[in-house]
């Protein structure tokens, strides 16, 4: 892993830099600027926008309000409200259009099962037909995570949600096949984050191992799963082999590609996230974006 990718993930949640940034003259406009091909913009109506173009496209969508690490209970309350209008209102958008989140943001630090609650009611405010796709956090938070989706697809809503699989934790393997037990959806991801050696693979070629060792058994399964990866070459040889897997992207990372797998036939998926709290999901795609 490259130096430069370690320190940019490091700075990603540095409050201080995000404030430096803001606060400098002409600071929060030129990162705006440069993050905002990632970015729908900063509001409801930006995200219908953007969910519209791309429907027209061909595309589907998975809308998420920026947010994260919650630690204040009134906090969360005030997320899952958010989350519960925001819901309801995927009833005006594109009917292929589903919602994401991360169980930080709910309040999964601070209080397990009542973010479980709150996930659940998110869930049970959803239209007929979509899902929350649930994503992937650090492994300290992976065992939580995992224990709170399965915990609200046990209350019989697995058909509205969905779970991310991060192929370079040792756990994945493992933790999968509880995934696929219960009948959730998979989003099966390279995984993002800075581990130790002894809770993930290195990345590079083992980890792309493991992907292809995970995408397989999904296939096998019959599970309900799409593969989402901007690697090309790891993303075409599994379309090769298992035929036109759904896959997903994200907003403003080679959108070009979104274009060439739907001329092909391939169903797509673009993560398109909205909101005030935009900078560390910038600097997330920096770091992504070097030696990934």
């Amino acid at each position: 892993m490259s130096i430069d990718r370690t320190i940019l993930f490091r700075l990603a949640t540095s409050v201080r830099l995000e404030r430096a940034v803001r606060t400098a003259p002409r600071g929060e406009g030129l990162a705006w600027r440069a993050a905002s091909r990632y970015v729908a913009g900063r509001t409801h109506e930006d995200a219908r926008r953007v969910v519209g173009d791309l429907y027209t496209r061909g595309a589907a969508s998975s809308v998420d309000q920026f947010g994260e690490l919650v630690r204040n209970m009134e906090t969360a309350e005030q997320v899952g409200e958010d989350y519960r209008r925001l819901a309801t209102s995927l009833a005006t958008f594109p009917d292929d259009a589903w919602l994401s989140i991360d169980l930080s943001h709910l309040g999964l630090d601070i209080d397990p099962p009542g973010c479980a609650d709150q996930l659940a009611a998110i869930a049970q405010t959803l239209p007929t037909g979509r899902r929350i796709q649930v994503g992937a956090e650090d492994h300290a938070r992976a065992g939580a995570v995992l224990r709170c989706v399965l915990d609200v697809a046990e209350r019989g809503m697995a058909d509205r949600l969905g779970a991310t699989a991060q192929a370079n934790l040792h756990r994945t393997p493992e933790d999968m096949e509880q995934l696929i037990a219960a009948g959730l959806h998979i989003r099966l991801v390279k995984g993002a984050y800075v581990e130790p050696s002894h809770l993930a693979l290195t990345y590079g070629e083992p980890t792309d191992v493991a992907y292809l060792h995970l995408a397989h058994r999904l296939a096998e399964v019959g599970a309900s799963y799409a593969l989402a990866t901007h690697d090309g070459v790891l993303r075409e040889a599994l379309l090769a082999a298992l035929g036109p897997a759904p896959v997903e992207q994200l907003l403003g990372v080679r959108p070009d590609v979104v274009d060439d797998l739907i001329s092909r036939g391939v169903p797509v998926r673009v993560y398109v996230p909205f909101g005030n709290d935009w900078f560390r999901y910038w600097m997330r795609r920096l770091a992504e974006s070097r030696g990934a």
